[in-house]
């Protein structure tokens, strides 16, 4: 007999997000009723480009230009969607940047919060990972 769930297909989220370290805390946000935190991004529209995407995203929710000669490769990492059915998963492809503005929240921001690895159980699970690996890293405190 063969398992159900191997019939089953698994959705994918694809999103871009900005990873912005500062003295050892990371930058996250909150979306309107929502209860988790996550890394600041979005989804690319159709035709665009990774780095094309990321700009676009940041400037809508925080308010500020990302540096485009800045932007580089962190990372990818995959895991469970936060609030969606089970076996949804998020491929979040990460960059870190330069940025210039001041930061704010905007569109559907509710609010930004500087956290750390003690705050990681506050962030949806593909952020988890995200902490783990820059608190291996030793860029997280």
């Amino acid at each position: 007999m063969v398992a159900y769930d191997h019939f089953i297909s698994r959705a994918m989220i694809d999103k871009l997000a900005w990873i912005r370290l500062e003295d050892g805390a990371i930058l996250t946000a909150r979306s309107r009723h929502r209860d988790a935190y996550y890394i600041p991004g979005g989804k690319r529209e159709p035709g665009e480009l990774d780095q094309e995407a990321l700009l676009r995203e940041i400037k809508e929710e925080l308010s500020v230009d990302l540096i485009p000669e800045t932007v580089r490769l962190v990372g990818q990492f995959e895991a469970q969607a936060h609030d969606k059915p089970a076996g949804t998963l998020v491929r979040m492809r990460c960059y870190a940047a330069d940025y210039c503005g001041e930061l704010a929240p905007a569109a559907e921001i509710e609010e930004m919060a500087w956290l750390t690895y003690a705050d990681r159980a506050n962030v949806s699970a593909v952020a988890q990972l995200i902490f783990d690996a820059l608190h291996q890293a030793g860029l997280l405190r």
